[in-house]
């Protein structure tokens, strides 16, 4: 893909639920006969040199995200951002690494999305949050469209007049949102969709009609749903079969879109 040619990245990586106690501590570097293989075509070896109960920039987790963060640096336009979807359990490590290739100064928001919905642990504090991070290529330049953002209502529109109670209020860092109900029109099916009223908000927030917006984990192609509402282009890529059936479902009446599949 040509460098600097969207506007927006979304990605929702898996989380990494399995891999919360113990984690590999690796070190990487050039080898004509390692096992990895790099941008291109490089290859690398890697050397496990411990294991501990936490993660670190040599985390196999961090590994398998790095190059393709360093990459969507790459495709993003000068003003362009990216928002980094996870969860609790990995959200500190992976602010780091990102704080590492974009800069920390680059670092906009910490976004919560709350919801409340499913089993409620009795170990702990239940958690019904995920961690959006949002980062801007150029931090004194970056796309932040106030207008577009949908409002919320106000909790007490009887302090602030009814004037301010119909127009609402801006959304904070803190977004309450359902996740995708079981009956819902809006459900694919798969495993970890997430709702089109997070994704409508990110994109109208900061893109623009008409610009791409990417999404490498697209799982149930959530991202393309929403662009397409509002007028924008897409690329969506996922390598799980199931991923790549359920959005050929959900695009089926869509024009204009084309499918490139590469085999191993």
């Amino acid at each position: 893909m040509l460098r600097e040619s969207v506007e927006l990245i979304y990605i929702d990586p898996p989380f990494n639920t399995g891999k919360i106690q113990a984690r590999t501590q690796i070190k990487t570097g050039r080898s004509e006969n390692g096992n990895r293989t790099g941008f291109a075509g490089q290859r690398y070896e890697t050397l496990k040199i411990g294991t501990h109960s936490y993660a670190d920039l040599f985390d196999d987790y961090l590994a398998f995200l790095e190059p393709r963060l360093v990459e969507a640096r790459r495709l993003l336009t000068p003003n362009g951002s990216l928002y980094f979807h996870i969860d609790y359990r990995e959200v500190h490590y992976c602010k780091v690494l990102l704080d590492t290739i974009f800069g920390r100064d680059a670092f906009l928001n910490e976004i919560i999305w709350a919801y409340d919905y499913g089993a409620r642990t009795r170990k702990k504090w239940p958690p019904k949050h995920d961690n959006i991070l949002w980062y801007a290529k150029n931090p004194s330049d970056y796309i932040y469209n106030i207008d577009d953002i949908d409002r919320i209502p106000y909790l007490a529109p009887g302090l602030v007049g009814p004037e301010k109670a119909a127009r609402g209020k801006l959304p904070t860092d803190t977004w309450w949102h359902t996740i995708v109900p079981t009956n819902s029109k809006e459900k694919t099916g798969y495993p970890t969709q997430k709702p089109l009223g997070i994704l409508r908000r990110i994109i109208r927030a900061s893109s623009h009609p008409g610009s791409t917006v990417l999404d490498f984990f697209a799982g149930s192609g959530t991202t393309g749903a929403a662009c397409l509402e509002l007028g924008r282009s897409f690329i969506l890529i996922d390598d799980n079969p199931q991923a790549i059936a359920i959005m050929r479902k959900r695009f089926t009446n869509t024009v204009d879109i084309e499918w490139l599949e590469q085999e191993e």
